[in-house]
């Protein structure tokens, strides 16, 4: 039998993503976001979820998509994610989340090294589920050289 894994599967306008499940803490319904100056523009600020502070990422943004205004599907997905030696938590907003699926082996590959909308290498594999494709984010390449990190410092501090 192959090896398989098990991804939370969100939308990104008509795109379909995926996200390793074993790092998935909680999807929340859209919330309070405080701004912070000066951040990097995929940065939206940062969310209090039961007293602990999460920086909020607009994947929309940091993939180079247009932003759109929150609907009743728009979630916060809160995700933990290493960089730089640590584990932290951050929020990743996504514009709707469908469910959770298990993908094997054989119906993953690799990305395609030939440019397009993505940048591939922020992307794990592609996945095949039904007729469509599930795009899996390598979410700490997604996050690294960025410094979501010393964010994601102060809000644990803040709250």
């Amino acid at each position: 039998m192959a090896d398989s894994a098990q991804y939370l599967t969100l939308g990104l306008g008509p795109e379909t993503f995926g996200i390793d499940i074993r790092g998935v803490r909680e999807i929340l319904e859209m919330q309070p976001i405080s701004r912070l100056p000066h951040a990097p523009h995929f940065l939206i600020g940062i969310t209090d979820v039961r007293g602990v502070g999460y920086p909020v990422v607009d994947l929309r943004a940091k993939l180079g998509l247009p932003r759109v205004e929150p609907t009743s599907a728009t979630r916060i997905i809160i995700i933990d994610v290493s960089l730089n030696g640590r584990t932290i938590g951050i929020g990743f907003v996504a514009d709707r989340v469908f469910e959770v699926t298990r993908l094997d082996d054989t119906q993953a590959e690799a990305p395609p090294d030939v440019g397009g909308r993505w940048i591939s290498r922020y992307i794990s594999a592609i996945g095949r589920k039904d007729a469509g494709f599930v795009i899996i984010f390598d979410l700490a390449r997604l996050m690294e050289n960025d410094d979501v990190s010393a964010v994601a410092e102060t809000a644990e501090v803040a709250a």
